[in-house]
């Protein structure tokens, strides 16, 4: 009898502690176009899976559809932090279809892609409402930081309480200015990074599991 207690006894643990795990976080990349997005998720799931998340491009609104890379696992310190990315469209006020006729595309191609990335717009913000559990903020640190749409999307994050971490990306630019975005949005600790090049990622990867962990 003890040997069949001590079984049953091991199979309740192990069973305890399969369904007392968690989820893992899904974590939203957010951002305007052409800030660094799908880059920056690249890398992350490079780094630990060996794997992309989408093609990237300085073409606005490559990324018309929200990406999801599932259990990517990062180990920082001992401990490992489990999140599922989502690569969200960028989000503006307007696509205009002329936008993409300066990339030498066809009316028809260039009319389809906005109609895609607006469609993609609308996606991205019913998952911020609805379907994430914190945020990556992605802003091109060689630009003005303060706009309409930024504010708007932070203050949404805020009003949803979740918690968010803000990324100065493309450090490696002339024109960058890590403080330009700190200055904008105080409220909230502003990382450096460039994404392409992967400089600073190491503290990026700390953040991550401080913030979503």
């Amino acid at each position: 009898m003890g040997l069949l207690t001590n079984l049953k006894d091991s199979i309740s643990r192990a069973a305890s502690t399969l369904f007392s795990e968690e989820d893992p976080k899904r974590i939203g990349i957010y951002g305007p176009p052409n800030a660094g997005k799908t880059t920056l998720a690249n890398r992350i799931a490079r780094d630990w899976t060996g794997d992309a998340v989408g093609p990237e491009s300085h073409v606005p609104h490559e990324t018309r559809r929200a990406r999801r890379k599932e259990n990517v696992e990062i180990e920082r310190d001992g401990k490992t932090v489990t999140i599922d990315i989502v690569d969200t469209p960028g989000v503006t006020t307007k696509v205009d279809y002329t936008e993409f006729l300066e990339h030498d595309m066809e009316k028809d191609d260039a009319v389809r892609r906005s109609r895609e990335a607006t469609e993609g717009v609308a996606e991205a913000m019913h998952w911020l409402r609805e379907d994430v559990d914190g945020v990556i903020y992605v802003l091109d640190s060689a630009t003005d930081p303060f706009t309409q749409v930024n504010t708007m999307l932070i203050g949404i994050i805020e009003s949803q309480d979740l918690p968010v971490l803000i990324l100065a990306n493309k450090i490696d630019l002339e024109d960058s200015s890590v403080q330009r975005i700190r200055n904008a949005y105080p409220q909230h600790e502003t990382i450096p990074l460039s994404a392409l090049e992967g400089d600073n990622m190491d503290e990026v990867y700390d953040k991550i599991a401080e913030y979503f962990g």
